[in-house]
């Protein structure tokens, strides 16, 4: 027997309510001192005080009667266990004096030494075969023999005959033929005083009388032969000393498990094996009325309970907190009484088990230990080791711990909340125990009928469930009895509802799966609460139904993923409680949408926002529309045809919004204006007026795809006509964008003829003249550049102020003619005014070359790049960067481009070592014109100025793309670079609008009739016009990539300014 004691983990505490349902005892209840007070004595424990009083006596005297040398980890003074005692008891001295004194005047129990020999290995072979026949002889020597001094080399030769009596020798079996022996064999032996008495053991080979001849049949080599002489010379009979063990009992612990050396009684031999042994130092016929009366593992289950309660206690009320190890006072009083009562494992496991369900149900601490000791029951189960007293009080504690754990599952949302730490591992780890509990044959031999575990869980979930939600409702119940107040109380009940159900979902149906009681219950009180609900409720009613509404959606979506449910969800036509609050819910989206769009503008001082060329106010109207945009992705109504009214009025809204935040940002402007009585800041707010109703007719443009009404179309297919949806949503919306456009162009038209006050007479008239007079000239020559200069800048001005599409606008000015155009006629006048040679001037040619590029699309910016390289390459007479020669040939009937790229010559050297690794890579440009074609590219020449490719490349083009603007074949030759970069040769352009064989319906018949071209190679120059204009378009995405890949072409550029 192995007696032990296994710490268990502490439970962590729990929140008021569940230690109020738990039984847990307050702090405030505590002694000062933190031990428990007397009317509270024995809690835990069900032990009254005559009771206690005995169980004290039988703590005191195994205390008083301890055995062995305390373990590492144990109390050695004896005092502090008193101590210890006396208040885990609760005793105050008098109390402890006196049964102290009872104590001391018992009688001493009988000392015992429970000491089994195991085994041996390594002995010597005294028999002719090599092997023995050993047995043992063991007793305990009263007087301890001291060990012999080292120096002293002959070795006592006592043995335990010469040493003990013979009635209190005891003998081990005799196992033949055998250096390895097993005997596993326990002996009692009394002893009176540990101090001086000491454990023999002797281990003797059995020598019995054989004949000769059957030694002889047993010889296998020269040590038995010598062996038969040896045996020849001693007395017929004799058995051989194999070795001898010596131990002092009061060096063993109360429990040993050693191999102990076999020791000689000569120098002969010195390594003669071990014999392993097991001590037990223990009690008989002890003193106390406990032991007398009371089974021993009943004494030890009390004795545990009253020990673990208290160190619970003193951790609910202590500074330190339990973290589930007894403190060493406990853990040795609890050991020095298992030993001494010589408790089996199995009985220790059953005193513990029935201290810890017990304990359980009363005190706060993990039930992980219950596992422990359910399983260690369950692997020492022999049910006939147990009396009927005994399996009737495991059975009843088996019963008890269900009921109490069922009842808690009951309660799970109060008993383990996810607010708790560690809750869900407190709940697994209970069901862990439950579950385990009902699977081991004690359970279900003690226990019939074994009762259903997952139906007595699940009736408990569902009864809890509904106790559950019924203390919810009674807790959210409004105290005025009001729509306004029930509709909110409602909205609470349903959050929690929902909060619970997720939980549900998330982290308990990985342990059970709880009943969809609540959601049904709560659909149904829903339900019962709204039929007063009428088209008189106030605004505030209206939006706390509006989130009644919300909760219920949620609550509707969720119900795929409930669990099995007694009956149907009463959720499948909800919406329809609450038609009457519908339209204050679009009243109220519209109100506040108008009102936060009337208080932006207000605000708005009509200043750029940040990198954008609209103000504050269009940001803000955007957040209204997206908040009307989410008011109908949140209403989601069920009902086609109400859903396509419900869009009907929202757009209807929307449109009412825009149109009056037209109006009123035009009127903010002059208002502005008006107050700063600068015209060129007044200049500087229309632009800004005009950016914002250009960003709001884009905001009304991206709706049917915010609102999905493509989604709707197809719900309302088969409802309502489609010449209705037309009239009713996109005719409408574009009613309100064609007067958003009608807008920007009054806007841009007021802003194309605002004159900047002082400019245009002083340029009109000389100095000193104002008004002009009749004799003066309309316009002086020396006025023209400074006129040019100021349109160029003022124009510059609201290319960046305006968007694109705006500043397109203003260039046409209301009028069918550019800008510059329209100043010609009004300064040529005829021929009444300048003359037109003086009117274009440089200064007039620049500006109108810049307006034009400026009023171009970022890819007819594009197209002009090629088209002004093509055109470079053109001019270029010289080849100081080399040259490439292909064949082109276009193929009408396959719509198929054929280039063969012959070779490329004077190529300049790129690497350190004189030359060059060439390859040409093939494009066709603009990419924009030929998305779907990929580069090609040639081989590489390694260490070449003059390379021969000799490649061919087919492109499928149609004929129409070769005639756009631009178009070209892109030769670029690089250097292979293995480690960086690929070096730039030059780039070479072929335009296409010059293939040979477009033009004409039929193929050429033979390649080899396709003249040779000779392509010099070029490098771009570091600035360019276009690309400048590019990069200043930053939202341009196409233009943002074709710039950065010609930076990159650029860097690598050795041309100059």
């Amino acid at each position: 027997a192995t007696p032990r004691w296994l710490p268990c983990p502490v439970r962590p505490p729990l929140p008021p309510q569940a230690m109020l349902l738990m039984g847990n005892l307050p702090a405030s209840l505590l002694s000062p001192d933190g031990s428990v007070p007397p009317l509270l004595q024995g809690r835990g424990t069900s032990l009254c005080p005559p009771q206690l009083a005995l169980l004290y006596e039988e703590v005191l005297y195994t205390i008083r009667h301890r055995l062995g040398k305390p373990e590492q980890q144990h109390v050695r003074d004896s005092q502090e266990l008193y101590s210890y005692v006396q208040k885990a008891f609760g005793m105050n001295e008098e109390e402890h004096g006196a049964i102290m004194q009872q104590v001391m005047e018992l009688e001493s129990p009988i000392y015992c030494l429970k000491a089994t020999v195991k085994e041996a290995k390594g002995i010597l072979g005294k028999d002719v075969s090599g092997l023995s026949d050993p047995y043992c002889l063991l007793g305990i020597e009263a007087r301890s023999q001291e060990p012999a001094h080292p120096d002293h080399k002959k070795r006592m030769k006592a043995v335990v005959k010469d040493l003990i009596p013979e009635d209190q020798i005891h003998r081990t079996q005799v196992i033949n033929q055998t250096l390895s022996p097993v005997w596993n064999e326990t002996f009692i032996l009394e002893f009176k005083d540990v101090e001086t008495a000491s454990f023999h053991l002797d281990m003797w080979d059995s020598d019995v009388v054989e004949s000769m001849r059957h030694k002889l049949g047993e010889l296998t080599d020269l040590h038995g032969l010598k062996r038969i002489f040896k045996d020849a010379r001693k007395d017929k009979g004799q058995d051989d000393f194999l070795g001898n063990v010596v131990v002092r009992l009061k060096d063993l612990h109360c429990w040993n498990d050693q191999w102990y050396q076999l020791e000689p009684r000569t120098e002969t031999y010195p390594e003669r094996g071990h014999c392993h042994l097991q001590f037990l130092l223990t009690h008989k016929k002890r003193a106390t009325t406990s032991s007398r009366t009371q089974p021993s593992y009943t004494v030890h289950r009390h004795l545990l309970q009253q020990l673990v309660s208290h160190e619970i206690l003193q951790h609910q009320a202590g500074s330190t907190s339990w973290d589930g190890e007894l403190s060493s006072h406990a853990s040795t009083v609890l050991y020095l009484h298992a030993t001494q009562k010589d408790l089996s494992d199995f009985h220790q496991d059953m005193a513990q088990w029935l201290a810890y369900s017990k304990l359980y149900q009363s005190l706060e601490f993990n039930s992980s230990c219950l596992l422990h000791q359910i399983t260690s029951i369950e692997y020492r189960w022999v049910q006939e080791r147990l009396r009927p007293e005994q399996k009737a009080e495991l059975a009843e504690s088996f019963q008890s711990l269900l009921t109490y754990g069922v009842s808690l599952i009951r309660r799970f949302r109060i008993i383990f909340p996810l607010s708790v730490p560690r809750s869900t591992e407190r709940l697994q780890s209970l069901l862990r125990v439950l579950v385990q509990m009902c699977k081991t044959k004690a359970f279900r031999e003690l226990c019939t009928p074994s009762p259903d575990l997952p139906q007595m869980i699940s009736t408990a979930l569902k009864s809890g469930t509904a106790e559950w939600f019924h203390m919810q409702k009674q807790h959210l119940k409004p105290m005025v009895k009001s729509i306004e107040e029930n509709s909110k109380a409602l909205s609470k009940l349903l959050l929690e509802v929902i909060e619970d159900l997720k939980q549900c979902q998330k982290i308990w149906n990985k342990l059970f799966i709880p009943p969809g009681l609540a959601p049904m219950q709560v659909a149904e009180h829903v339900q019962q609460q709204l039929h007063k609900v009428d088209s008189s409720m106030s605004r505030p009613t209206a939006e706390s139904l509006f989130d009644l509404y919300r909760k219920l959606q949620e609550l509707c979506q969720m119900k795929d993923s409930l669990p099995s449910r007694d009956g149907p969800l009463a959720l499948s036509n909800f919406h329809q409680w609450f038609e009457e609050a519908l339209p204050l819910w679009l009243q109220k989206a519209y109100s506040t949408a108008l009102e936060r769009a009337q208080r932006a503008i207000q605000m708005d001082q009509l200043k750029p926002y940040g990198y954008h060329k609209h103000s504050t106010s269009t940001v803000d109207l955007s957040t209204c529309y997206a908040q009307i945009v989410t008011t109908w992705k949140q209403l989601n109504w069920p009902d086609p045809e109400k859903a396509f009214m419900i869009m009907v009025n929202l757009l209807e809204d929307m449109c009412k919004i825009s149109l009056m935040y037209c109006k009123l940002i035009k009127e903010r402007a002059e208002a502005l204006s008006l107050r700063e009585q600068n015209e060129g800041e007044a200049a500087n707010k229309l632009c800004i007026v005009v950016n914002n109703i250009e960003q709001l007719r884009l905001l009304m443009l991206r709706l049917p795809s915010q609102l999905d009404w493509a989604q709707l179309e197809r719900r309302m297919r088969g409802l309502i006509d489609p010449q209705q949806i037309q009239n009713a949503l996109h005719n409408q919306l574009d009613s309100t964008v064609a007067c958003l456009d009608h807008e920007v162009r009054d806007v841009v038209q007021a802003l194309a003829t605002k004159e900047p006050p002082g400019i245009l007479p002083g340029l009109l008239c000389p100095a000193g003249y104002s008004p002009c007079p009749p004799q003066c000239p309309l316009l002086s020559l020396q006025s023209i550049i400074p006129l040019m200069k100021f349109l160029e800048s003022e124009l510059q001005y609201l290319n960046e102020h305006l968007v694109q599409e705006n500043f397109k606008r203003g260039l046409v000015g209301g009028s069918q003619h550019p800008c510059p155009q329209s100043l010609e006629l009004c300064f040529h006048a005829e021929g009444c005014g300048l003359p037109l040679e003086t009117l274009h001037s440089a200064t007039f040619r620049t500006l109108e070359t810049h307006l034009a590029l400026c009023s171009a699309t970022s890819r007819k910016l594009i197209q002009k790049y090629f088209s002004n390289r093509i055109q470079q390459q053109l001019d270029t007479s010289s080849e100081k960067y080399g040259a490439v020669t292909i064949k082109a040939l276009y193929r009408p009937s396959e719509q198929k481009l054929r280039v063969e790229v012959l070779n490329a010559t004077n190529l300049i050297p790129l690497d350190s070592n004189g030359s060059s690794d060439p390859f040409v890579q093939l494009t066709l440009e603009p990419r924009h014109e030929f998305p779907e074609v990929v580069a090609r590219s040639t081989q590489c020449k390694r260490n070449e100025l003059h390379p021969l490719f000799d490649e061919a490349f087919d492109f499928l083009i149609p004929s129409e793309k070769c005639r756009q603007e631009g178009a070209c074949l892109l030769l670029t030759v690089f250097d292979y670079d293995m480690l960086g970069a690929n070096d730039l040769e030059g780039e070479a352009f072929f335009p296409l609008c010059h293939l040979p064989g477009l033009d004409t319906e039929e193929d050429e018949a033979d390649m080899g009739r396709v003249p040779q071209t000779r392509l010099p190679l070029t490098h771009p120059k570091p600035t360019d016009e276009i690309l400048q204009l590019l990069e200043s378009r930053k939202k341009d995405k196409e233009a943002q990539a074709f710039l950065k890949l010609r930076k990159q072409r650029a860097k690598q550029s050795k041309e100059t300014e």
